[in-house]
């Protein structure tokens, strides 16, 4: 895991659990249904950072024969976990306290309380989310923040700007449904900005379901690296032609390389196990997340002529 990822998830544990517990005797002195929706979500989001962090660490396991490639996709599983985590504990039980508020509407006591707690959850949640975008300007290059969110192979950062999103967002439902039940001194308005917070993490979750469903499948190298990869192996001198390409990443920082290679016929054995040597010291000099190779020699064939009937 790279540093940029451990500062933005310390960040976001750090200021989900001060909000966490803020939300929390909030909620007791309220009894504001957004701030009970709120507290369980920064509990879940708090829990979430904990499991990325375990992500990280069971990613370095050394290989074992049953896993000759190692557990970089650990990072991917727990990644996957959160989303699940943050689909349930944060999003259904948000619809659920808010319809059960909206059918039995609780009067809100101490409104001025649940206010000044939200001001500070949104302050402390900026920092959070200013940090998790100012380490992910450095790798996200000139792509769209959804680009980013939709390619990248390193989950961690991804999740967490989403959650910080999701939980910006959500405090604003709150402050909004509080705000407005305060106006009308209607009650259930509280309980809308609850099912608006649980509506704003279902969606996110189904988002992040969606993209590390097909991280743990097994996704292909962006474009550009194919692209300098099969430009590394075309241009090696004992290389006639790149007849087949294939990458996987086996985790965010590993990829798994295989081709088919036509090589110069008139290369003896050792010559040609010295030029596929050299392809492969090449292709990891530039592209050094490739770090498993497979490269097979094969006969550029030309496409076959159909003969006349």
């Amino acid at each position: 895991m790279q540093d940029g990822s451990k500062k933005a998830i310390l960040a976001a544990f750090l200021a989900n659990s001060a909000i966490a517990v803020a939300k929390l005797v909030g909620f007791f002195l309220t009894g504001a249904a957004s701030m009970l929706a709120e507290a369980v979500h920064s509990s879940a989001d708090a829990g979430n950072q904990g499991l990325l962090f375990l992500g990280g660490a069971r990613a370095r396991k050394t290989a074992t024969p049953e896993h000759p490639f190692g557990y970089g996709r650990e990072r991917y599983f727990w990644s996957f976990v959160v989303a699940l985590v943050l689909f349930t504990l944060g999003g259904l039980f948000a619809l659920y306290e808010g319809i059960d508020k909206l059918r039995h509407p609780h009067e809100i006591e101490s409104a001025t309380v649940a206010f000044v707690i939200l001001g500070l959850a949104i302050v402390v949640e900026i920092f959070s989310f200013r940090t998790a975008i100012k380490e992910s300007l450095h790798v996200k290059g000139t792509e769209s923040w959804w680009q980013f969110i939709r390619r990248s192979k390193s989950p961690e950062l991804p999740v967490v700007l989403l959650e910080d999103l999701g939980a910006l967002v959500g405090l604003i439902f709150a402050v909004i449904g509080l705000g407005v039940a305060e106006i009308t001194g209607n009650p259930r308005w509280d309980a809308v900005g609850s099912i608006a917070i649980g509506a704003l993490l279902v969606v996110i979750a189904v988002i992040l379901v969606i993209e590390m469903k097909g991280l743990l499948i097994g996704e292909a190298a962006k474009p550009a690296t194919i692209s300098s990869i099969h430009q590394v192996m075309g241009s090696t001198d004992r290389v006639r032609k790149v007849i087949h390409l294939r990458t996987q990443h086996i985790g965010p920082d590993e990829l798994l390389v295989g081709a088919k290679l036509s090589f110069d016929p008139s290369l003896e054995m050792p010559e040609l196990a010295e030029a596929i040597n050299e392809v492969e010291h090449r292709v990891r000099a530039a592209v050094p997340s490739a770090r498993v190779i497979y490269i097979e020699p094969d006969i550029e064939r030309s496409p076959s002529v159909p003969t006349a009937g």
